[in-house]
């Protein structure tokens, strides 16, 4: 908001250096954003609050909630950036375009904009990049729920910054991830967009992305803010019935880990509408608890179409100028992707005094700041971004490919195994399934082949992207190659030929799973959401078909969520579980078929045994877990953080004597670990954290802290954690987080339910009150050490 000291500083700075004051660099950001509100008309206020989608219409294939619908009206690119810009919507992500072409035409467009515009502002431009940057001939990384599963915010930094200097190379100033919201609910379709069922694991990881995606010096957006993934049922969209302290214990955690500890300079409301408030419009959401509680000073955007969703779909505004108006109050600084209510709409709710311009300052006060911190509000712009090598191997380069097929790796988890894994050298095998043979497979929904180019199959894949039979077929003698069925629709025609392949083969590796899409043209994603767990289409009938002819069957699961495997499951040879895993994944699953890598994912979320009995998490309270009282047993047929490896680490005795531990102070746990085999071996210590007794109930445990480790032949070490007794904290009776004194357990884990040692704990002390600057993180420390 301008006020009249800024205004005052600007006016001093224009006459001693007789540059306009936005130029001057003597003057703090604050002031020269302040000094151009001053001079800006409502008009141009305006056009810095909102986004541009070019190339998005009614015709436009849906790569957003109802962008049909919210498109028709769209206005024209010449008719927008008159009075200035805020944003350019997805230059890169709505055609298929090569990286050079787009970067000269987005050049051009920047210069267009900002020929047109008094102040000569360009345009900030965003695009998606939750599993890479979604463009056309950019590395397709594994999903963020195989980042959960790697449990190493290590390589998912790399990715992040691998991800953030293709996008800048290009001319893109704001990355649209990462995604925030913890699963509650295995059939929503976004899972596979999560990081995981725990929020310790997804902020921690979220944190990392946003680290590395900051440190490119692109601008980070947190999604979605907050509990969008409590929808009822696990639809899309619909509403969430989460109370405070729910919304407080799950949903609110990561954002605070992602701002404080990752740095993100942006956040994206949800689309959720909480006990009746719609996240859009929800000020204690946006302003109260964001800005006021947290400290949080860049800039909020709207999820696609979000604030007209007041009025359309949410129904609390019977005006777009009333939703512009209810969106600006609570906290929306940009309306994304295109022009709606922040243009026309807002500008008349002002002159008729139904908004406050002071609102509309607000907003504007934040963009321009974050404008001049990327480079944008300068006298000497140049829009033509600077690259030191060809934009292509920029976007799909030799070493990102590298980090693709790392993080792929670590993802894989081997869930179950009989010894019929790894893949002997001279063992005959029939590969079968829809996804065998299928280079989507690998893909989430916002990779760019599934989210934009399935509508446009004349351009191709533009990756390289192996499948599961290419890269086992190179690896060991396959001898035939069936579907056996579709990936969802129904038919059976295909099972005697997969049956005839089994029984011909030695082993038969079955590959199964998701297909992604977008808005129920998948069977995973975003608006893809599923009505019970069972695997989709006839994929289930085949996997029993396959097992009924004796041979041994390995399970490969390529999916966007987990399924419920039931009693089938113990019918499998082995189980190997992948979440996406990017374009490098099919490499990464024969190299664990076949033991050229040893396996070491660990589940980011647990895979049910039934196929109803959702929504259902480890995270459940007493009550929540198998009893009595109900004859339904949601405990998870594999659960949370297991993983399973063809060699173990040796761990050594843990000291779990009870000690005091001050309610402001730090308690140390650690565990020695010794690889006694002659290869390298990758695993993941984890801490969790179960409170007896409570004043309200609370989970039977939780992750408090974890640590992947990698060790060579021959290696010992020690893992040390110290935690905080703020890291025990919950919200109590009365709403306040409080850290309350009494015995607790620290499990060092080598999942939810394989504890190695429950180290005893005792608060002392009185209840302790805490506020917004709690500890949120464990420190973790490896040493080298000698066994004991």
């Amino acid at each position: 908001m301008t006020t009249d000291t800024d205004a005052a500083s600007a006016e001093t700075a224009v006459a001693e250096a007789g540059l306009a004051p936005w130029h001057d660099h003597r003057l703090s950001r604050s002031e020269r954003a302040a000094a151009l509100v001053a001079e800006m008309t409502i008009e141009e206020k305006a056009g810095q609050l909102v986004g541009l989608w070019v190339g998005a219409d009614a015709s436009g294939g849906d790569v957003a909630p109802h962008q049909s619908d919210m498109s028709k009206d769209a206005p024209s690119f010449a008719d927008v950036i008159a009075d200035g810009l805020g944003q350019l919507t997805r230059p890169f992500g709505t055609k298929p375009v090569q990286a050079e072409l787009g970067a000269k035409s987005l050049a051009r467009a920047q210069q267009q904009i900002v020929a047109a515009n008094r102040f000569g502002i360009p345009a900030q431009v965003h695009e998606e990049c939750l599993a890479g940057f979604a463009a056309w001939g950019a590395t397709a990384y594994p999903v963020p729920l195989s980042w959960g599963a790697s449990f190493d915010p290590e390589l998912v930094h790399a990715m992040s910054e691998r991800i953030g200097r293709s996008m800048r190379a290009v001319g893109v100033h704001q990355g649209l991830a990462p995604v925030l919201d913890v699963v509650r609910d295995y059939r929503w379709g976004r899972v596979e967009e999560s990081i995981g069922e725990d929020p310790y694991l997804v902020g921690t990881i979220g944190a990392a992305y946003v680290k590395g995606l900051e440190s490119a010096g692109v601008v980070s957006t947190l999604k979605h803010f907050a509990g969008y993934s409590g929808s009822r049922a696990g639809r899309n969209h619909a509403p969430v019935s989460a109370g405070p302290r729910e919304m407080a214990e799950i949903f609110l955690p990561p954002f605070e880990t992602a701002l404080r500890h990752g740095g993100a300079r942006s956040v994206m409301n949800s689309y959720a509408e909480v006990d009746g408030m719609p996240a859009a419009g929800d000020r204690r959401l946006l302003t109260d608890l964001l800005r006021d509680k947290w400290g949080f000073d860049g800039v909020v955007v709207a999820d696609y179409f979000a604030v007209a969703f007041l009025r359309t779909l949410q129904r609390v505004a019977e005006t777009d100028g009333e939703a512009a108006a209810r969106a600006l109050w609570a906290g929306i600084d940009v309306e994304l992707p295109s022009v709606a209510a922040y243009g026309a709409p807002l500008i008349d709710a002002v002159r008729s005094g139904d908004l406050e311009e002071a609102l509309v300052d607000r907003a504007l006060q934040r963009v321009l700041e974050q404008k001049i911190d990327l480079g944008l509000i300068e006298a000497d712009y140049d829009p033509t971004p600077a690259h030191d090598a060809p934009l292509d191997a920029a976007l799909d380069g030799a070493d990102s490919r590298e980090i693709a097929l790392r993080l792929a790796r670590e993802a894989v988890v081997l869930v179950d195994n009989d010894g019929t894994l790894p893949l002997s050298a001279d063992v005959r095998v029939a590969v079968v399934g829809p996804l065998a043979d299928d280079p989507f497979a690998m893909l989430g929904c916002y990779s760019f082949p599934a989210h934009v180019g399935v509508h446009h199959p004349e351009s191709g894949l533009g990756i390289d992207i192996p499948t599961v039979l290419d890269e086992l077929s190179a690896r060991r003698e396959v001898i035939r190659n069936e579907a056996g069925c579709d990936v969802s629709e129904p038919g059976r025609d295909g099972f005697d030929a997969a049956q005839d392949a089994a029984r011909d083969a030695d082993v038969v590796v079955v590959a199964l799973g998701d297909r992604a899409g977008l808005f129920g043209r998948g069977t995973s994603g975003e608006g893809c959401d599923a009505a019970d767990l069972r695997l989709p289409g006839e994929q289930q009938a085949l996997l029993e078909a396959l097992l009924d002819t004796g041979t041994p069957v390995v399970l490969v699961l390529l999916t966007g969520r987990p399924y419920a495997l039931g009693a089938v499951a113990a019918r499998c040879a082995a189980i190997v579980q992948t979440f996406f895993p990017g374009q490098q994944g099919a490499q990464a699953i024969a190299e664990v078929l076949t033991g050229e890598v040893n396996p070491s994912g660990h589940l980011s979320v647990g895979i049910p045994r039934e196929a109803g009995g959702q929504p259902s998490t480890y995270l459940a309270p007493p009550l929540g877990r198998a009893n009595g009282a109900s004859n339904i047993d949601p405990t998870a047929l594999y659960p949370f953080g297991h993983g399973l490896s063809y060699e173990d680490l040796t761990w050594h005795p843990t000291v779990t004597e009870e000690e005091d531990w001050e309610n402001d102070g730090t308690t140390s746990v650690s565990v020695v670990l010794s690889n006694e085999t002659a290869v390298r071996v990758d695993d993941v210590v984890q801490v969790y954290l179960h409170d007896p007794f409570a004043q309200v109930t609370r989970p039977d445990q939780r992750l408090v802290a974890y640590r992947r480790v990698s060790l060579a032949a021959g290696e010992t070490i020690e893992v040390l954690f110290r935690l905080h007794a703020d890291l025990t904290s919950f919200v109590g009776m009365f709403g306040d987080r409080i850290v309350e004194p009494g015995a607790v357990e620290l499990r060092v884990a080598r999942s939810s339910t394989d504890v190695h040692a429950a180290v005893r704990r005792r608060i002392v002390g009185s209840v302790r009150r805490l506020g917004a600057d709690r500890e949120l993180v464990a420190e973790v420390e490896v040493r080298a050490t000698e066994a004991p």
